[in-house]
């Protein structure tokens, strides 16, 4: 479980700017911050010291935000945790849960929320890495509600996926990886779910001042290349922040 006192998006903003007065008690606030975390982690001999940053991905089936992660992934070194693969490999291991999970998909339904999230926070949970893409959820305002409540915090940032619906089928049906949902008929209800429960998910983090937009037409890379400034910026403020953490703590 993650529990943020002080959220780091809201002190990035500052760090842009001179080391004032008010950057000072933010560093401050973060210090007692990191302090709380490393006590809890011991009292609950928990093995994660530091806050993982979490960006949501979203998007369509076919809208290309799986390729996009993993040049995220090469270029800025985050974890790739796919929700939908997550939920493929429970489906392998021929379980009881994997069956209903198998069964809803082929639906087009959305899993159930608790399934998903638990999933997502085991995979994070039994990785060392601190910095993860978590693609794919949520699709929905219960998913939302539910990671929230399971895991104790919000994402750092959300990127949304934004792709003309006759370009993700094309997608999606050319890409022939054999997965029981790769089916015309499959697609258009996934698409319809999607786009009647994703909206109030993206209105909801957009009105938190946490979404990036890509639009998601043309090649992988001209894709990319709309993406990758967000995270150059939030590489560069995070380090930023850093340096003024240490310099703060020499003076």
């Amino acid at each position: 479980m993650w529990r943020r006192v002080t959220p780091l998006l809201s002190l990035i903003p500052s760090l842009r700017f001179s080391l004032s007065n008010q950057l000072a008690n933010e560093l401050k606030n973060w210090e007692a911050f990191c302090t709380e975390i490393s006590k809890t982690a011991k009292d609950q001999n928990h093995p994660r010291e530091k806050l993982p940053f979490i960006t949501f991905v979203l998007g369509g089936p076919g809208s290309g935000k799986g390729t996009q992660c993993l040049k995220i992934v090469e270029t800025f070194g985050f974890k790739h945790l796919s929700a939908g693969d997550l939920l493929r490999k429970e489906i392998s291991t021929n379980s009881e849960n994997g069956a209903t999970i198998l069964e809803t998909i082929k639906e087009g339904k959305i899993v159930p929320s608790e399934v998903t999230v638990k999933l997502i926070q085991r995979a994070i949970e039994s990785c060392q890495n601190d910095k993860f893409l978590i693609d794919g959820f949520p699709r929905s305002e219960e998913n939302r509600r539910a990671y929230e409540r399971v895991v104790g915090a919000e994402p750092n940032i959300v990127l949304f996926f934004d792709c003309p619906e006759e370009e993700m089928v094309k997608r999606v049906l050319s890409r022939n990886q054999g997965r029981v949902d790769d089916n015309i008929d499959t697609v258009k209800k996934r698409l319809e779910v999607f786009n009647a429960l994703n909206r109030p998910v993206i209105n909801y983090y957009s009105s938190k001042g946490k979404l990036y937009k890509i639009h998601a037409v043309g090649t992988e890379e001209e894709i990319f290349e709309r993406v990758r400034p967000i995270f150059t910026a939030l590489e560069g403020s995070t380090k930023c922040f850093m340096g003024a953490t240490d310099q703060l703590k020499r003076s």
